[in-house]
């Protein structure tokens, strides 16, 4: 067998709620501020799950539907790991209870378990995956990466953050998207800024202004040193910075914060530009202004904020702004947040190979508590290769429209009935199951011991 070549995505799978809440009304119904979740978090609207689905539901339901799309056996799959943060059981995987598809099929020879950490857990899967592709102990299969979560808050500020969805990547070598090599960097460090030490309850403990910080603290890090790997393995490069990415994606928590994402990594750019003479050229309305500034004092400066933002804005809107549809119309899926970004990257080409071709792609990926990395995504330039993954993905666009939207008393109340009934026993879910989509699978029964079964809408 030769050594596997481009390793990287060869598919994708995505699946979100059927049920959705407007942040408009959302924003009427919680008496805050017209704007305050639309403008100020840049959040349109809200997917959200009844009790009707879980983890378990959400990755039997994403990992069906790649296999059928993509026409794989289960003996096609050498390797199967999931990313999440949404536990319901402190031992048994989500990784097990995929086992029901396989089983049937005999096979039980599938490495992988699942991995946790925040929003991170999904990119270490990935890298998980890519690494046994690349290794001694590849065995000529495909690798499977999972990430899923549903993300629900308490009601307050932070409940139009919520979202849900879980998206399957199928890893192999001669991929469409590849990942590049040497340029991987990592940033990690202890920090209480996003956490859920309460094992009976779904929501989470928020330090807000700390969550902030350290997402922008871990991308400054990583930029900085994927930066610097890159300039050591192209010291020739004509274009080393913001500039040679066609495209970013970013682990997304709520679209503004994006924003300021991509023109942090703009005021990066400009204090690594140590020359006088060059920075006077790029940075002329404002090179002096911020001449000493330091990095680590800029995190809640109002005025560096704004003059990178609008610095930047033409920037976003054609390398950023394209990556948060999902974002935008779903919310923070949590693992499989900055993945949703790269499908609402792909399917903004609408089916045209040529927007995509060649292009370099920037990905950010951040986990609370903290682990972070940035790296980067080769597109091919084989059309052929690439209009067969856009025509996998056509649905999306479509299935976003034929969701169903609930008035926000509703949503509160399926919101209750969902906080009531997470560690019940010996009942049935009451969500109704006929607003799922087809094909969807959904907890059908607890029983006395916590053993779950599900079953699947047809």
């Amino acid at each position: 067998m030769s050594w596997p070549i481009d390793v990287g995505i060869l598919g994708v799978e995505l699946v979100f709620p059927s049920l959705f809440v407007d942040q408009t009304e959302l924003e009427q119904f919680d008496g805050v501020s017209a704007g305050k979740y639309t403008i100020g978090l840049g959040q349109d609207r809200m997917g959200f799950c009844t009790d009707r689905e879980d983890i378990n539901s959400l990755c039997l339901t994403v990992v069906s539907k790649l296999l059928k799309r993509y026409e794989l056996k289960p003996k096609d799959i050498g390797r199967l790991e999931v990313g999440t943060e949404t536990i319901i059981d402190k031992s048994k995987s989500v990784k097990s209870v995929l086992m029901e598809l396989f089983e049937p099929h005999g096979v039980t020879d599938l490495e992988g378990i699942d991995t946790t950490n925040a929003c991170y857990g999904g990119t270490a899967a990935l890298f998980n995956a890519i690494n046994w592709v690349e290794s001694s102990s590849y065995d000529g299969r495909l690798a499977l990466v999972v990430c899923g979560d549903i993300a629900v808050y308490a009601k307050g500020s932070a409940r139009p953050t919520g979202g849900a969805g879980a998206i399957a990547m199928l890893i192999g070598p001669n991929a469409p998207l590849v990942l590049d090599r040497g340029v991987r960097s990592i940033y990690m460090k202890h920090a209480y800024d996003f956490y859920k030490p309460d094992l009976n309850s779904e929501y989470p403990t928020v330090d807000g202004k700390l969550s902030i910080q350290c997402y922008l603290s871990a991308l400054d890090n990583c930029y900085r040193l994927y930066h610097q790997k890159y300039q050591r393995l192209h010291p020739k490069a004509d274009i080393v910075g913001l500039n040679q990415f066609d495209a970013l994606v970013f682990h997304t928590p709520y679209c503004k914060l994006v924003q300021k994402s991509l023109a942090r990594i703009s005021l990066n750019d400009f204090l690594l530009t140590t020359d006088v003479e060059k920075r006077k050229k790029l940075y002329p309305a404002f090179y002096e202004k911020f001449d000493t500034i330091k990095l680590e004092e800029t995190y809640f400066d109002r005025d560096v904020e704004k003059i990178f933002m609008d610095y930047s804005k033409a920037t976003f809107n054609q390398k950023t702004k394209p990556s948060l549809l999902l974002a935008n119309q779903v919310g923070n899926m949590y693992t499989p947040s900055v993945y949703s970004g790269l499908v609402s990257l792909l399917i903004s080409a609408d089916g045209d190979v040529s927007k995509l071709n060649g292009k370099h792609i920037g990905v950010f990926s951040y986990g609370s508590g903290l682990a972070s990395t940035m790296y980067s995504i080769s597109v091919t330039n084989d059309s052929a290769k690439l209009q067969s993954l856009l025509n996998n993905l056509s649905y999306v666009k479509p299935l976003l429209e034929q969701r169903t939207k609930i008035s926000p008393e509703e949503f509160t109340t399926l919101m209750e009935t969902r906080a009531h009934n997470s560690h019940r026993t010996n009942y049935e879910p009451s969500g109704d199951v006929s607003t799922l989509f087809p094909g969807t699978y959904y907890l059908k029964f607890v029983d006395e011991m916590h053993r779950r079964t599900y079953e699947k809408r047809e």
